[in-house]
């Protein structure tokens, strides 16, 4: 990581935030916040400029399932690294009436990015992912076992960029 552009999306969320203060510490060239939450942007920003203000940060307001966003953003910062945390992910509230907004922003925001990233030359795409993708029960797992699937399939079809798949807990 260390004197790399990282891409962190969903970066004002609890996962995105954390990883954030995480990655601070290798030493990246720059790490882009990508957020399509104003204040959660705005509080990260605030955080990086109290607590780590060497670091250096790019704060861009954004929605992973806008390509022409997506295109700006990696051509005009080139990310090598997409930490990719952008997601719905509370079970109860994707069940009932939201279901096609999870399968847009957690499937399609996933292929949007993921193609993005490639189409760029970044070498490593990681994509935070969930153990409820395990046999799924709910339109969260299976959202994001799709989203797995869709990066499972772009690397096989040309192996530009490298593509893990992170299985957090309880997420």
């Amino acid at each position: 990581l260390a004197g790399k552009t990282v891409l962190v999306t969903g970066a004002g969320g609890s996962i995105g935030s954390e990883l954030c203060r995480q990655l601070a510490r290798f030493a990246p060239a720059r790490i882009v916040l990508f957020e399509l939450g104003e204040f959660a942007l705005y509080t990260l920003e605030q955080w990086f400029l109290g607590n780590r203000p060497e670091t250096r940060i790019v704060s861009l307001a954004g929605d992973v399932r806008d390509p022409e966003r997506l295109e700006e953003v990696f051509a005009l910062y080139k990310p090598s690294i997409i930490f990719h945390a952008a997601a719905y992910k509370h079970v109860p509230l994707m069940e009932v009436g939201n279901a096609w907004q999870a399968v847009r922003n957690n499937v399609f925001g996933t292929l949007q990015l993921a193609e993005c990233a490639r189409r760029h030359g970044a070498e490593r795409f990681v994509l935070i992912s969930t153990d409820k993708a395990v046999n799924p029960t709910n339109v969260m797992g299976a959202t994001k076992r799709l989203a797995e699937m869709v990066c499972e399939a772009l690397y096989r079809e040309d192996p530009v960029t490298q593509f893990t798949i992170v299985r957090f807990g309880n997420v």
